[in-house]
């Protein structure tokens, strides 16, 4: 376990060990000492530490054999040399084998001091960067088990490392934009820029500025220079979200510049080279959008080089579980609740939806349960009204065993749909079947109906 602010001093001189190690102890670093580059290497098989202050010239094994066994044991500390004679070549052939900085005897206090606060914040920042990166990956992790998200992974694996251009099919919330995300960390550019342009959301009047920049002066409101999104994603990957609703005019200029990986910022006449990966999406048809006249064929020949397509949740239930426990487990822990236990009949009836808003509305729904529901287990009657009563007749999965079983289940499935649309109010949906609300309430008896008796708005959970 690494010790806050804890440092390794390693020289062979008992008066640097004894002087340094005093001043640094006083500075409010925790201080251990070793008097050579052997002991130093035993004492961090044993210990970690957060930087390591180590002498070049050593007894037995010299300080840069020394940094070079600590970087292959993969001792993860900041190295800042020191020595009292050090020259240019041995300053950068220690920056090579991974040291932070260099620093010479004899010591002044303040530079010191201020090399081990920039070494330690250096570290800190790399730390949170790869926490931060960590938790960017977990976040565009495609979950499920099922025969298409298996699929997908494959085709990912195959495509992702190529600059090949993909362009990503599916139904609205189904998850295009974690397809190419995933595309992008598991890519050679994956260190680069992962930029996106929202072709439906920006106004056409803007989407060239957006995606070319501007200069200063070229249009009304444009009061200074802008870079545009192609050239921000210059050795990355950019995503072309919801590219079937892009104008004519402007696939004219995205064409030309695929084309020639080269564009002109709106009102300038200087040409910009750039190497950008290109991953489009659509919940369109691009092929009817072509024939309507809406979409260039030539464009979209270009942009489906490998095509994707991701399923609608409903073509892959069975992922319904572990994208829920994922979801509650995200939620939770952003919003600083202990996990929540899900029930056995909330998967049932999950599982038994059709899911018309796919992962998105599975999602939004794991969101609103962790932060509505404060019991610790989630339960069938925290689930939504309109999912409860629905769910029961989206997904029949066998076939009636007799005539009077199909018409049973006829009669029920057409009870619960008026009973949806009224949202559950015994009185309206008798009166729209035409019948009394006792002989209703028998019905719904008779086939297994249960109506709590809730006041029911359109607001209500």
């Amino acid at each position: 376990m690494v010790t806050i602010n804890s440092i390794l001093l390693v020289d062979d001189e008992p008066s640097i060990r004894k002087s340094l190690g005093a001043v640094l102890a006083e500075d409010g670093f925790k201080v251990t000492t070793a008097q050579s580059g052997e002991e130093c290497l035993e004492i961090l098989l044993k210990r970690s530490f957060e930087l390591i202050l180590l002498d070049i010239w050593l007894p037995g094994i010299s300080g840069l054999e020394t940094l070079e066994a600590i970087k292959k044991m993969g001792v993860d500390a900041v190295v800042v040399m020191i020595s009292g004679h050090g020259t240019i070549e041995t300053a950068v052939k220690a920056t090579r084998l991974g040291a932070f900085d260099f620093i010479e005897k004899p010591f002044s206090i303040e530079k010191t001091l201020l090399v081990i606060k920039n070494g330690l914040e250096n570290q800190r920042l790399q730390t949170e960067n790869r926490n931060l990166k960590s938790r960017l990956t977990t976040n565009y992790t495609i979950i499920g088990g099922s025969v298409p998200i298996k699929a997908l992974r494959q085709q990912l694996a195959i495509a992702a490392p190529t600059d090949g251009r993909v362009l990503v099919y599916g139904e609205s919330g189904t998850g295009k934009e974690l397809v190419a995300h995933a595309l992008h960390n598991q890519s050679r550019r994956n260190e680069s820029p992962f930029v996106e342009v929202n072709c439906a959301a920006i106004p056409e009047e803007l989407i060239e500025s957006e995606l070319f920049g501007h200069l200063k002066g070229s249009f009304t409101g444009a009061t200074s220079n802008k870079m545009g999104k192609l050239e921000k994603a210059n050795g990355g990957t950019l995503f072309l979200d919801e590219v079937g609703d892009m104008s004519l005019k402007t696939q004219s200029k995205v064409l030309r510049a695929l084309e020639a990986q080269r564009f002109e910022p709106v009102g300038g006449d200087s040409p910009i080279s750039v190497d950008v990966r290109i991953i489009a999406a659509t919940n369109k048809d691009l092929e009817q959008e072509m024939e309507k006249g809406n979409f260039r064929e030539d464009l979209f020949y270009r942009l489906n080089v490998i095509p994707f397509f991701v399923p609608p949740l409903r073509e892959r239930i069975e992922d319904v579980p572990a994208l829920l426990e994922f979801f509650i487990s995200d939620f939770s822990q952003l919003y600083g609740q202990s996990a929540k236990e899900i029930t056995s009949e909330v998967v049932d009836r999950l599982t038994a939806y059709s899911w018309p808003g796919n992962v998105r509305e599975l999602k939004n729904l794991a969101e609103r349960l962790v932060i509505m529901i404060s019991e610790k287990k989630i339960e069938p009657r925290h689930l939504p009204f309109s999912l409860l009563q629905s769910n029961e007749f989206s997904i029949r999965p066998t076939e009636p065993r007799s005539l009077s079983q199909a018409r049973m289940d006829f009669d029920r499935d057409f009870i619960l749909k008026k009973l949806e649309e009224n949202q559950g109010n015994i009185s309206r949906t008798a009166g729209i079947l035409g019948i009394e609300r006792s002989h209703l309430h028998r019905k719904l008896k008779s086939l297994k109906i249960h109506v709590k008796k809730r006041s029911l708005k359109k607001s209500d959970p």
